[in-house]
Order: structure tokens, then sequence, then C-alpha cells
């Protein structure tokens, strides 16, 4: 599969290039940014090419990758899709639901394959324990504390406009609910929201199998208290997510091999667009509801 990569960012540098690179069934094709000089860079750090032009990329390719704000991701992603360009997106899947039901209907229309990478749905360890939990079922109560300290530390990430703009709760918002909805299942409603310090926010939810979550969502921790930690409690008893120290870009190849599965097969992922789009209008309730 020829793959093309849209971005140029911290995150294209740090993970979608260097595993697109270093995929065996993947033809790394080119790279298109915002800023030419950085595409250029980029592409060459990887033996490949600069597109001046998205849409003569779009032209060379079987699928994108898309490292970009939420807001250019979603309008890129429905013309690649028009295209005949299968999608490995990145969360969250656009700024607004309007713009994610866009995405998410281009792909039903054209039939291109999509993969979302929610990162701990691609690590090894977590996605066992998702698993796992799922099939049990009977959970009472969950409680997800996605806490960063991107704005307070040195994060390649702090001067992000679009996590400025958006905060948390869209930002490690999506990983808290890829986690929360295949266990909990879907969200009937948002029952309450609030803020915290800094952007941080407290977000209750009621899910259809009768289950009740909080997620509090942060990317201004102080560094001493970071971290992500998920605890569901019911007829088992009490889980906790396990902690993973596997790479993003390892996990990112996996969103890779999930995106030629699925091209293949024609089977959607658990991650497609249409899930992205079901976090995406969760996540707009919430943002309602503050």
């Amino acid at each position: 599969m020829r793959i093309g990569l849209l971005g140029t960012g911290p995150w294209a540098r740090m993970v979608h290039a260097p595993a697109l690179s270093g995929h065996g069934e993947l033809d790394f094709a080119g790279v298109w940014g915002r800023r030419a000089a950085a595409a250029g860079e980029l592409a060459a750090e990887h033996g490949t090419r600069a597109y001046d032009d998205v849409d003569a990329l779009f032209a060379d390719v079987d699928a994108v990758a898309v490292a970009l704000p939420p807001d250019v991701q979603a309008e890129l992603a429905v013309r690649a899709a028009h295209a005949g360009c299968h999608l490995l997106l990145d969360k969250p899947l656009a700024a607004t639901a309007e713009r994610g039901r866009a995405v998410a209907e281009a792909v039903r229309e054209t039939g291109v394959a999509s993969v979302v990478f929610f990162t701990t749905r691609f690590q090894t360890g977590p996605e066992s324990w998702i698993t796992e939990q799922a099939g049990r079922g009977g959970w009472f109560t969950a409680r997800a504390e996605w806490l960063g300290a991107v704005f307070g530390g040195q994060s390649p990430f702090a001067a992000s406009p679009w996590r400025r703009e958006k905060g948390a709760l869209w930002d490690v918002g999506p990983h808290a609910l890829s986690v929360l909805l295949p266990v909990l299942g879907d969200v009937r409603a948002v029952t309450a929201a609030a803020h915290g310090p800094g952007d941080t926010v407290h977000v209750v939810l009621d899910h259809v199998g009768g289950a009740s979550s909080t997620l509090t969502l942060s990317l201004t921790a102080p560094p001493a208290a970071a971290g992500a930690v998920v605890e569901l409690r019911g007829e088992a008893g009490v889980s906790v997510l396990p902690d993973s120290t596997e790479a993003a870009v390892s996990a990112f190849a996996r969103a890779a091999d999930a995106l030629l599965a699925t091209a293949r097969d024609g089977r959607p992922h658990p991650c497609d667009a249409a899930f992205a789009l079901r976090v995406t209008e969760i996540l707009a309730a919430a943002e309602a509801a503050l």
C-alpha cells in the first residue's frame, strides 16, 4: 500500500513518519504540509518526496495518514476519501460533530477503509484488558482520570493552537472515551459537566448498559500529578487499566496494520470513522453542558 502523510508537526515527526517509513507493508510515498519547507525537511529525513499540492499526493497514493489539527484533518479527510484514499486518522476526528459527520459520511459513500488512532486501543496490554472487561459485563460504575502536564511543562505540544482553544476535553477526552465505550456501552446522556483548574473538566456520563462513569481531564496538571487511570467497579469486583510502556510508534504501526487489514477484507475496524464520530458527538455534548 502506497501511503502519504499529511502534517509536519511534532506528532508527525515523532510518531507518524517513523512508523510509516519503518513499516514492512507500506510504501511511504510522500509528505504534504501546510509549511512547504517543513514538508521538505521531513520528507528528506525519511527518503521520500515532499508534495506542494495535496491533491497530487492523493492521486499518487492508496491511503493517507493525517497528523493535523482536527478542523484541518476533517476537511482533508473528506477530500482524500473522495479521491479514493483509505484513511489513517488521529483523534479527535474533528473539532465539531458536524464536521465529524462529514468525514463519516464520506467514508460510507466512497467505501474507503478508515482507522482512527486512539493510542490506548492499539497498545497490546490495554487492548487485551478492554476486550476482557467488555466480555465480563456487569459493571456498575467507572472513573477515568487523564491528566497531562502539557501546558505546565516542556511539552512539544504546549504551543498547539487547537489544544489551547479546545483543551483537555478534546485532546485527552477521546482517549478516556475510547476505553470506556467498548466496556460500558454507548453514552445515553452527559448528566453533568464542570470546570476545574486551568483547562481541567469533570464530566459525568450515563451509559446504555446502566453504568455511570466520571471523567477528569486536564492538560494543566502539575507534572508530579500527571498520568492516566481507568478503574471499573461492578459484579466482578474492581479492575484497573494496566499501565503500558509501549511506544506510540509501535502502537501507530499496529494502527497501520489495522488499516491494511480492513482495506483487504472490508470489515470495519472497531476504531473506524463511525466510532470516532460517536466520540466526537459525546465531546460536543459535554462541551455544550460546560
